[in-house]
């Protein structure tokens, strides 16, 4: 018993301890939902950071690429902010004539010419061609004369002419602080400037003698300019075609469609790759950069804005960036009109590429919570179940001690009568006899009902199956449970219907089976002392079947135990706290019976009028 109190006390503290672990397993759920989301999350954001530095590194490849064919010539005729102080224009012809000889793309440049703006007669332009042609004078181009005019207006010194690109009414004191940052890096580029409407780069020339006319008088503070006006058509047709294949196709096959566009009123688009649509569509795009410089401010209320505001735009977003400044691009006006390059992902937008990306690692995180939490679940109801089939086990240890202690205690009493001589008289022996074999049988019962359990569950026990008569197995049935009967004082009615077919089974088996039945409403009739027991035939869904039915007429079964009646070990509140005796096996067993032999086993139960249970069985022609 102490034992027994011991690991009982076991139990019900484990048991406290499931309870709370159960209690926080939702908590814990929630904690590892959070975790798996907060690093999909992070997984989409490395995702997108790399697809992102990607296109980013392919652009600004692109970009050095285009600088580095536009900056050729610019390296070729050496000109630095002072380096030309004692070259004449025959000098720049011949670096001129050199660069044509060995450039990769010489038609990208259309022109090279000379703006002569330190002379105080006036200004001359001079177009460069050869070194067997001297420098000509030429009428200014009504397609840069705008230019002209603004490099006369910034020739005063070479301090001002580094400044050319930036406005003439420069009074907003954010675009004062650009300027200042970008002219402290067109100072580190030599002074080169970019006009894109043109396109031309130009760049100041100091000159302390006049190269062509040294008698002339000039400005010793004043500064000449080299322009070298661009080929648009070639760097359309030519150029941008050969950077896109460069950078941004693999194995023949286009990854990305570019276009490549000068904003203004309109816009116009420079180059487009086969598949784009136009520049019109660029807020589509995966990517845009601004080519020449950062990213510039805007008047207008559309994408534009969003591409030329700086605060908007940042180094670290890789959606609207700039590249280097390699030439500080002339404004006009309030208005920036700067060169972009939009890019595309071929299969669509990659935003929306990282957006499934971040889709299906949500999808695939939230599956395999799911399966977490069903498997954790399983494993939960499992161990309640475990739990609950061991405190069955315990319950069952507890009345068989009880079931194997009374018959125990009334052979060892009798035992103990008749070796200590008490019992003397025939009759009296004869009684002793019947107690100690009644006691016996009762044993010997529970004994075969433990074993024919432990036989079913395992799938051990073999049935010799016959074609058997019903009433035949309904009088084994009754001799085999006459003394429980008899002894509980009850009497027993038989209503078998005539003629009917036999059965297929194994007859100690099915017999056993009504047996438990009958023993079990002896057990439960409370103070009715009748038993009824019928068998007949039944017809359900054009099935053939033989019901045998044990009724009695007592206690009833409460409507919550009866989905659990039938579980080994089971033994409902009301019959523990009644003191019935039982191991909780015989209805188990009876319905493991009748399963192996092809039936079933039912129960109808009303609370206070009584139980019937019926075995069916399916009938065979014999």
């Amino acid at each position: 018993m102490k034992a027994f109190r011991f690991f009982a006390v076991r139990f019900r503290n484990s048991h406290i301890l499931w309870i709370a672990a159960l209690c926080l397993l939702p908590c814990l759920l929630g904690l590892v939902g959070v975790m798996q989301y907060r690093a999909t999350t992070q997984l989409s954001d490395a995702t997108e950071a790399r697809i992102g530095g990607n296109v980013e590194s392919l652009m600004m490849g692109w970009q050095l690429d285009l600088y580095h064919h536009l900056s050729a010539i610019c390296v070729a005729l050496q000109v630095g902010p002072d380096s030309g102080a004692f070259d004449d224009w025959a000098t720049f012809s011949d670096r001129y004539e050199l660069w044509r000889r060995s450039a990769e793309k010489p038609q990208l440049v259309q022109g090279l010419y000379i703006w002569e703006t330190s002379q105080k007669a006036g200004p001359k332009l001079f177009r460069l061609e050869t070194s067997s042609k001297p420098p000509q004078p030429v009428a200014p181009d009504t397609g840069f004369a705008t230019l002209l005019l603004r490099l006369q207006a910034r020739s005063s010194s070479l301090h001002t002419g580094l400044r050319a690109w930036q406005p003439m009414d420069s009074t907003d004191p954010s675009r004062t602080a650009d300027a200042r940052h970008l002219t402290a890096e067109s100072d580190s580029f030599t002074g080169w400037q970019f006009d894109q409407y043109i396109p031309a780069i130009v760049h100041p020339i100091v000159h302390h003698p006049l190269p062509l006319e040294p008698d002339h008088p000039q400005s010793r503070d004043a500064v000449d300019w080299m322009i070298i006006v661009l080929d648009l058509n070639s760097i359309k047709s030519q150029l941008l075609p050969e950077l896109t294949r460069r950078h941004f196709e693999t194995a023949e096959k286009a990854d990305y469609t570019v276009v490549v566009a000068a904003l203004g009123d309109p816009n116009r688009t420079l180059y487009q790759s086969a598949r784009s649509s136009s520049a019109n569509n660029s807020e589509k795009s995966d990517a845009a950069m601004n080519i020449f410089g950062p990213p510039p401010r805007a008047t207008e209320d559309n994408f534009w804005e969003a591409v030329k505001n700086a605060n908007a735009v940042k180094a670290q977003n890789w959606h609207q960036f700039s590249g280097p400044i390699w030439f500080p691009v002339f404004q006009y006006s309030a208005r920036e009109d700067p060169w972009m390059l939009f890019l595309t992902h071929r299969t669509g937008r990659l935003e929306d590429v990282v957006a499934e990306v971040r889709r299906v690692n949500l999808f695939t995180s939230g599956i395999v919570l799911l399966l977490l939490a069903a498997s954790v679940s399983l494993v939960a109801m499992a161990a309640l179940r475990a739990r609950s089939f061991a405190r069955l086990q315990m319950d069952f240890v507890a009345s068989i001690s009880h079931e194997l202690r009374t018959p125990l205690t009334a052979i060892y009493s009798a035992g103990e009568n008749l070796s200590d001589g008490v019992v003397e008289r025939k009759p009296q022996l004869k009684q002793y006899g019947a107690i100690i074999t009644t006691q016996a049988r009762q044993l010997m019962d529970l004994v075969d009902q433990i074993l024919t359990f432990a036989s079913t569950r395992n799938g051990e026990r073999r049935y010799d199956l016959q074609y058997l008569n019903v009433s035949g197995i309904v009088e084994l049935a009754l001799r085999n449970s006459r003394a429980v009967v008899q002894a509980g004082g009850f009497s027993v009615e038989k209503e078998i219907e005539a003629e009917l077919p036999p059965v297929k089974g194994d007859l100690s088996a099915i017999a056993s089976c009504l047996q438990n039945l009958l023993v079990n409403a002896v057990k439960y009739s409370g103070e009715s002392r009748k038993i009824r027991i019928t068998a007949k035939r039944s017809q359900i869904h054009r099935t053939q079947e033989i019901r045998i039915g044990v009724e009695d007429f007592g206690t009833g079964i409460d409507s919550g135990d009866l989905n659990q009646i039938f579980k080994p070990f089971y033994r409902s509140a009301r019959a523990k706290s009644a003191q019935i005796h039982g191991t909780g096996l015989g209805l188990a067993v009876a319905k493991e019976i009748a399963e192996a032999m092809g039936g079933t086993l039912s129960v109808n139960s009303e609370l206070g009028m009584g139980s019937t249970f019926t075995l069916h069985l399916p009938i065979h022609g014999g």
